[in-house]
């Protein structure tokens, strides 16, 4: 079997500091916080009142009424994301052959926006049970994934990856297979989440996960601070086209980079806790450079999952110790300083920064961190405050998620 090269044609991005992949990339290269206190519900009796919510953004601009009613959040933002990828990527859809074009969308909380309104509706009703019709379809996980393959007629490949914080860097790893063994010659591979409810921020205010510095949201998100206290919410999507390379070629696409390598592993440790020495991201990361047949010294870059948490922050730096040594400096950045943790989304946008990163030959800055965690080894600049310039031929994106789920993509400038 013949396998085949995968480039990244189109990207997609609807985050908390940017609506698009431009506006996006330029408040990342400029520093800028997307936390601020929650607009969505009444935020008196929780724990955190704060999060990095969408900026400047109206449904009713993208969708009319009906269709914002017949769909859950996270799937409108999937459409849009996947709306400008595809715009970016330029195919000519009249020749394109849709019986090998598919979608693999990913989300970790589905439809958490409806579930909870209609839970809501339900039990301050007095004459028993009265759910929308669009209940059940609007709450399912695989709902954007058919959504975009319907928007767009794409009738290959189509299903929604689940592995909690995983998700979306699952999604890509799977779309670069699929297109690596000659199934598939264009994907569409991103992921989308609303999380930001009363239900997902009492859950995870209740496992002390979330970030409580209500005084200065800001600041909340301080990846290996000393002072971290928790992750900062975050909503909305990315998207990628994945596409065979030859194909890309022969249309004369404008090809950002090259998937070269993917892997994917369990901590097999705790149900919540990653392992304290990163034995199973460490495994993922080894997985995508024999995928990549790439030695680790290679490694320009990293796009680390670094939440802002006390535990998982650790575990991480444990695990990239095996990319450092013979005296080089590798360069990283935590990118959730300032877009928050969109949980399932969290590796499609972060691959859209990792791919921008390389093109624009700058590295995004980690944010807040003012009294950086004694465990971190020697060799690793966190690209403190500032973005840097930077040439790069190998990026790594790394995302982790409950239930030991570790999943690692990894791109090559073109």
């Amino acid at each position: 079997m013949k396998v085949r090269r995968v480039a990244v044609t189109g990207l997609g991005a609807l985050t908390p500091i940017g609506n698009t992949v431009d506006e996006f990339w330029n408040n990342l290269i400029a520093g800028k916080s997307g936390s601020a206190p929650i607009t969505k519900f009444d935020t008196t009796l929780f724990k955190t009142n704060f999060a990095c919510e969408l900026k400047n953004f109206d449904l009713e601009d993208y969708f009319d009424k009906k269709t914002i009613r017949k769909n859950d959040p996270f799937t409108l933002y999937a459409l849009i994301a996947s709306r400008e990828a595809m715009k970016d990527a330029a195919f000519n859809t009249e020749v394109l052959d849709n019986n090998k074009c598919g979608v693999i969308w990913a989300s970790g909380n589905g439809g958490i926006t409806t579930f909870e309104s209609e839970m809501l509706e339900y039990a301050a009703s007095e004459i028993g049970p009265r759910f929308s019709p669009f209940f059940i379809p609007k709450i399912l996980s695989d709902s954007p994934s058919g959504a975009i393959a319907l928007e767009h007629t794409f009738r290959g490949i189509n299903y929604c990856t689940v592995s909690a914080c995983a998700s979306g860097t699952s999604a890509v790893m799977d779309a670069f297979n699929y297109i690596k063994w000659g199934k598939a010659k264009v994907m569409i591979a991103g992921g989308s989440e609303a999380p930001i409810t009363q239900a997902a921020i009492g859950g995870f205010n209740a496992m002390k996960a979330l970030s409580t510095r209500n005084d200065d949201p800001s600041t909340a998100s301080r990846p290996f601070d000393q002072e971290r206290d928790g992750f900062v919410m975050g909503e909305g999507a990315g998207a990628l086209i994945l596409e065979d390379w030859d194909h890309a070629v022969a249309r004369g696409a404008k090809i950002y980079a090259e998937v070269v390598g993917a892997g994917m592993s369990n901590d097999a440790y705790h149900s919540t806790a990653t392992h304290p020495e990163g034995l199973g991201a460490r495994l993922a990361i080894e997985m995508a450079l024999e995928d990549a047949e790439i030695s680790a010294d290679k490694i320009d870059y990293v796009n680390m999952h670094a939440t802002s948490t006390p535990v998982g922050d650790l575990s991480e730096l444990h695990a990239l110790k095996s990319l450092v040594g013979n005296g080089k400096t590798l360069q990283v950045s935590a990118t959730k300083s300032m877009t928050g943790h969109l949980l399932g989304a969290a590796g499609a946008i972060e691959a859209v920064a990792t791919v921008k990163a390389m093109v624009e030959s700058t590295v995004p800055p980690t944010i807040n961190t003012k009294n950086v965690d004694e465990a971190l080894p020697e060799g690793i600049d966190l690209t403190l405050g500032k973005a840097v310039k930077k040439e790069m031929n190998y990026a790594m994106s790394n995302t982790f998620g409950f239930g030991g789920h570790n999943a690692i993509a990894l791109f090559k400038k073109v």
